[in-house]
């Protein structure tokens, strides 16, 4: 059986009883601190970080902290986040993977839907659930009758699941903006999609209400997964037997990154920008004690300093004027101090690995051997096999769909083949080592095993078939010189 099928469509729909249950959770879901954590998470791997909206306050003459202008109010961001973000997604999904199936014709037809475009939404998908601890993919059939995919960001999903484990959504709904125009004035309009295995409805959210869209014949609006036409008529209204929605993890907790390092992140930033502040304020820096100024006010006094490098003070008989200094230093070597910490425990706790890591492990005198290598990569590793796990579960989802489309597309019917996804880790390695471990393997493991683990090969059946052809070659060469 294929997860599609012919459903009967009636274009007049009749309204969802449940309505004001929907209305419920989206206005909750909305505004939930879950969903503000995964917006955060895409905003900072952007760069759009909280320091960008700091203020330099002081305390006024209430007590209450007021802000001030007259300060340098540095606003750096050092994006490390981002940094571990593409590089864990890199180091998983950054090579192409290998598909591998016992049916090499099921293996050829599936490198035409996973294919290099399908590979770059999978590593850009990875990085959406990094940032939002899920992500979701939406396969749909474009014009040209080919099976593409499309990716949701966690915030966008409000996911309806069957289980407590989260493995499989009954429904969704998906809420998201579009620029309209009121005459010249354009402003946001919030829609959702209801995704169900009926099919797409779409509404109109306004003041938390849902206003069914209507079609060309003024029916509210709800779309199967695909139509077949005939003459540029629609013929047969289609739908999957399972929700077109695949999600995607980082892991089974479905926590985004940012959770794990947002506060040392912040303090990153914090640390970088007040250590610029204070570098700025060198005429801050000396705190002046004056004795019998002559002027008027602070601000006068700051402005003649600044102008003309002078202070005019009074003299008499009951006091003498002068102008004293208390120098205050700041000490550099702190805040490197505090920086360098803050950007070991974002790696650490982000679980990614630093390339300060090679020049401190003692290897510079040498190459690193893959036990040194392997050891610098345990934390990243260890996070990509939860990730990898999710991924293969995903996969599953996937093939199905991947069967129906090269059955309706007269490829082949492969509902009874099996498949499976190898993910090649984008790991620093000794080369030299693993040839020569694979060489020496020969004669413990098959040509195929030790074709699949050579660091040189991306595609172990092609180069056990250019192998094979390779030999049978000189087979024959050698068959015609001993003729000769």
């Amino acid at each position: 059986m294929y997860p599609i099928s012919v459903q009967q469509y009636h274009p007049p729909f009749r309204p969802f009883t449940d309505k004001d249950f929907l209305e419920s959770e989206i206005s909750s879901w909305k505004v939930s601190p879950a969903r503000a954590l995964q917006i955060k998470g895409t905003l900072y791997y952007r760069g759009d970080h909280d320091i960008l909206r700091r203020r330099r306050t002081v305390i006024g003459e209430r007590g209450v902290p007021e802000e001030i202008t007259n300060l340098p109010n540095n606003k750096t961001v050092y994006n490390l986040y981002a940094k571990m973000v593409t590089q864990k997604a890199n180091y998983l999904l950054g090579k192409p993977f290998v598909l591998q199936s016992d049916d090499p014709d099921y293996n050829c037809a599936l490198k035409t839907v996973f294919d290099k475009e399908f590979m770059r939404i999978l590593k850009n998908a990875g990085k959406a659930a990094l940032n939002g601890g899920i992500a979701w993919l939406y396969p749909y059939f474009d014009g040209e009758s080919k099976l593409r995919f499309r990716i949701f960001p966690a915030y966008e999903i409000l996911p309806f699941w069957k289980d407590s484990d989260h493995t499989e959504a009954e429904a969704a709904v998906r809420l998201y903006q579009v620029e309209v125009y009121d005459g010249n004035t354009p402003f946001l309009q919030e829609k959702v999609e209801l995704y169900t295995e009926n099919g797409i409805s779409r509404f109109t959210l306004r003041n938390g209400s849902l206003i069914p869209d209507l079609d060309r014949n003024n029916h509210p609006f709800r779309r199967p997964y695909a139509v077949r036409t005939k003459r540029g008529k629609a013929e047969a209204a289609y739908c999957w037997e399972k929700l077109p929605l695949i999600p995607i993890k980082s892991g089974e907790s479905e926590i985004p990154l940012l959770k794990k390092v947002k506060s040392l992140q912040d303090g990153l930033n914090l640390m970088l920008s007040d250590f610029e502040n204070n570098m700025q304020e060198d005429a801050r820096n000396t705190i002046l004690v004056l004795k019998n100024y002559d002027g008027t006010n602070l601000g006068e006094f700051r402005r003649n300093l600044a102008a003309y490098g002078a202070v005019k003070v009074r003299c008499d008989r009951d006091a003498q004027g002068g102008v004293d200094t208390l120098e205050v230093n700041v000490n550099p070597e702190n805040y490197k101090t505090v920086i360098t910490l803050l950007k070991n425990g974002i790696v650490e706790n982000a679980m990614g690995f630093s390339r300060n890591e090679i020049s401190s492990g003692g290897w510079n005198s040498g190459t690193p051997n893959q036990l040194n290598i392997k050891s610098m990569y345990t934390d990243i590793d260890l996070d990509a096999n939860d990730m990898e796990t999710e991924l293969q579960a995903a996969f599953q989802k996937l093939f199905p769909f991947a069967d129906t489309y090269l059955y309706l597309s007269g490829k082949g019917n492969f509902s009874k083949a099996k498949a499976e996804i190898i993910f090649n880790r984008d790991m620093l390695i000794n080369e030299t080592e693993a040839i020569a471990n694979c060489i020496n393997s020969l004669k413990l493991l098959s040509e195929e095993t030790a074709i699949a683990q050579h660091p040189w090969v991306t595609d172990p059946q092609t180069e056990a078939e250019r192998l094979k052809a390779q030999k049978s070659y000189y087979k024959k060469i050698n068959k015609q010189e001993r003729s000769d």
